[in-house]
């Protein structure tokens, strides 16, 4: 059995039942666009091709899909560890259908985080030129965004598994302050930002409004977003694989 259509279900609703789950993957996000874009004057000065409160909005659901996916399959890589495996042995499923099973579980979640933030944008006045600038951002926050399920994995296999959840998404939110997510950075710290591994996707999640026009007024190349995030992804990887071995070190 490659997906059990149960064991998804429950692992929805079980997540759903986890208050970490609910305030930092879908309230969180939410409260901080209605903090930083609805809830300032400026959310309706112009930005790009709509309005400062789309530029938020799009930071704040790109970071919490990337808490999303990190925290959830953070917390699948610590159920291996404690022997879950040898519980599925049992059942019709898989070793990739229980992986599958988690990783469809993070991407649900991703999406809620997204669709509870486009919601707030549209009921407060966010704003953008073009319909299709709409579902171009959704779809660049959700297809980039899996990448972070890979940091995720490589933090839950790496770390003990009382601090892998916490660490994945603190790592997340410390990510966004030094990547130019949740404040326009200028200066040196603009080009520390740029090495960090949210710039990249948060900047091409903007670009559908932006161009890669920044806030001071400089423009990111696009090949350098990219090479941003293939560099991270591939070290995210690594991540993995380290986390692999260290596992299999501790059995």
């Amino acid at each position: 059995m490659l997906v059990s259509p149960t064991m998804l279900r429950i692992e929805g609703i079980r997540q759903l039942r986890n208050p970490y789950t609910l305030a930092f993957t879908l309230a969180m996000p939410v409260a901080m666009y209605l903090l930083f874009g609805a809830g300032m004057g400026y959310g309706s000065l112009s930005a790009g091709h709509g309005n400062v409160s789309f530029y938020v909005m799009t930071s704040m659901a790109a970071y919490g899909t990337a808490v999303a996916m990190s925290s959830l399959t953070s917390l699948a890589a610590t159920e291996a560890k404690q022997g879950w495996g040898r519980q599925l042995a049992m059942t019709p499923l898989t070793t990739a259908g229980y992986a599958l099973t988690k990783l469809l579980t993070s991407v649900v979640f991703a999406a809620l985080a997204l669709v509870a933030v486009f919601s707030a944008g549209m009921m407060t006045g966010a704003q953008v030129e073009d319909a299709w600038r709409w579902v171009a951002t959704a779809a660049i926050i959700l297809g980039i965004g899996l990448m972070y399920g890979l940091f995720g994995l490589g933090v839950g296999l790496f770390f003990s598994s009382d601090s892998a959840a916490a660490l994945a998404s603190i790592s997340m939110t410390f990510f966004a302050f030094f990547g130019n997510v949740f404040m326009p950075l200028d200066g040196v710290m603009l080009d520390i930002a740029r090495f960090t591994p949210l710039y990249g996707f948060v900047a091409l999640s903007r670009w559908p409004l932006t161009d890669g026009v920044l806030t001071t007024g400089q423009t990111d190349e696009l090949w350098m977003l990219f090479l941003n995030v293939v560099v991270w992804l591939g070290l995210f990887a690594l991540l993995v694989t380290m986390g692999m071995k260290r596992s299999r070190s501790r059995q």
